[in-house]
């Protein structure tokens, strides 16, 4: 018969590699959802690429352009936000895999799985960051498109 303490110890690894897991399911909705804001950045900015192709006007090309410029600052800001969620994903993983290779090892590896779940929530909040940085230009972009609109509709109205 199995010693029942040496059985719950080989039970609270088990539920201590599982919990990682929630660390993984929330890096993995951030994932999802800053691949799709990637996606919608990239339509955007191929959008105004076709439109500047078939603009003559001066002040629309430069218009355009500097949006282009922003759109390419804020595809780095996401790419940035993706290496860092992976890198967050792989320390997960890794923490997970930690705590098993611990308990096989005696408990010698002492801090590794720790560190590795620091690592990754470190990752984590540096990712969001960057994601609030991207959101934050992505407003005042909004914003300079409806003034711009506004000052144009308002400019017409007073020659009309």
């Amino acid at each position: 018969m199995p010693d029942p303490l040496q059985l719950s110890s080989h039970y609270a690894v088990v539920s201590a590699m599982i919990t990682p897991a929630f660390f993984l399911t929330a890096t993995a909705s951030l994932l999802v959802s800053s691949n799709n804001r990637l996606a919608r950045v990239v339509d955007r900015m191929r959008q105004q690429l076709a439109t500047l192709e078939d603009t003559v006007d001066e002040h629309a090309r430069q218009y355009l352009e500097a949006r282009i410029i922003l759109h390419r600052r804020r595809v780095r800001l996401i790419l940035t936000c993706l290496q860092l969620l992976y890198g967050a994903m792989t320390a997960f993983v890794g923490t997970s895999l930690a705590i098993g290779i611990d308990q096989f090892a005696d408990y010698r590896l002492r801090g590794v799985p720790t560190g590795l779940a620091m690592c990754g929530v470190l990752l984590v909040l540096a990712a969001c960051i960057n994601m609030g940085r991207e959101a934050r230009m992505s407003v005042s972009m909004l914003d300079a498109e409806v003034k711009r609109e506004f000052d144009r509709d308002h400019g017409r109205g007073k020659r009309g």
